[in-house]
């Protein structure tokens, strides 16, 4: 259930970008600029971003705290893309604008799972046994 590539298979360059858009964004989820009702009333955060290789598309993976109204928030989100999108472009001053894809995060949820593997009694019996 990879949600994306390994961040080897990216370039330095698509890293950076990507970093500099989970910034901007995080700016503007924390100050509160964008008007949203459940914007406002949620702590969203940007736990990364994945740029396209021509860097007209980013995928944004987002949690908010707690993991709470997850589906809301990332509706609200989408509804906002335009605000998001114009902001990004004026503070990144890239030749394009990257259209932004928002998405639930769900590698917490993912660790948390692998996590209730590890703790399962037949598997830590086997991994004591390989000490």
């Amino acid at each position: 259930m990879a949600r994306h590539s390994a961040p080897e298979d990216q370039s330095v360059r698509l890293l950076k970008v990507g970093e500099r858009v989970r910034h901007i964004l995080s700016e503007l989820l924390a100050r509160g600029e964008v008007h949203d009702d459940t914007l406002s009333a949620h702590t969203v955060s940007v736990t990364e971003v994945r740029m396209s290789p021509d860097l007209r598309n980013a995928k944004v993976y987002v949690k908010p705290l707690l993991g709470e109204d997850e589906a809301v928030v990332v509706k609200a989100l989408q509804q906002n893309t335009a605000f998001f999108q114009r902001e990004v472009a004026q503070r990144l001053g890239l030749k394009f604008a990257p259209k932004l894809q928002f998405r639930a995060d769900e590698s917490f949820d993912e660790a948390s799972r692998i996590d209730q593997l590890l703790d399962d009694p037949r598997v830590r019996r086997d991994l004591d046994e390989d000490d």
